[in-house]
């Protein structure tokens, strides 16, 4: 897989560090489970960029009939939107085998959640009609974690210790002299 370079910058490299250009092998990214799992995240991200426009053509049309909007409405409608965006480019790149953008796109998943109901329990801060909306992000944001956590997928992008587990064993099976059986 050829890594992606814009402006002479190595994206791959610049998001994902040392495991930057680590490629899972392409016959797993075929495997039915694989392209349904990324099927559904798709789907949900979807859901996401949805569910985060609609924040924003409420609050505009709140705004627009008088009502006051706070910098918070706006400021976490637009983070939210751009947010999601960004994680459809790390499914993107997890779809092609990178293993950053799998990673990545799990911690973000897992994390966002979290962060989402903790602020979302902040007294007057944000409309009741946004703290539903990021409930349903919160909720949706969880899919995306539970499908990147499953058996299969964890098998499919194994993290830098696994591999190297997996490498030695199989080094050891290869050696002259050892057949692996008893």
């Amino acid at each position: 897989m050829k890594p992606l370079v814009v402006f002479g910058l190595d994206i791959d490299k610049l998001a994902g560090g040392r495991q930057g250009h680590v490629v899972v092998d392409a016959d797993i990214l075929e495997h039915p489970k694989t392209r349904r799992s990324f099927r559904w995240v798709q789907s949900i991200l979807a859901l996401e960029v949805l569910v985060g426009a609609t924040a924003l053509v409420i609050a505009a049309v709140l705004q627009s009939t008088g009502q006051a909007v706070g910098f918070p409405v706006w400021f976490r409608g637009v983070v939210v939107l751009f947010m999601t965006l960004t994680l459809f480019f790390f499914a993107w790149r997890a779809q092609q085998g990178f293993y950053w953008g799998y990673q990545r796109l799990r911690l973000f998943s897992q994390i966002f959640p979290v962060i989402t109901l903790i602020v979302a329990t902040i007294p007057g801060l944000y409309p009741y009609w946004m703290v539903i909306e990021q409930i349903i992000f919160a909720v949706l944001m969880i899919g995306v974690a539970d499908v990147l956590t499953s058996d299969h997928m964890r098998e499919a992008f194994p993290s830098a210790k696994r591999r190297a587990a997996q490498a030695a064993a199989e080094a050891a099976c290869e050696q002259p002299g050892r057949s692996g059986q008893i």
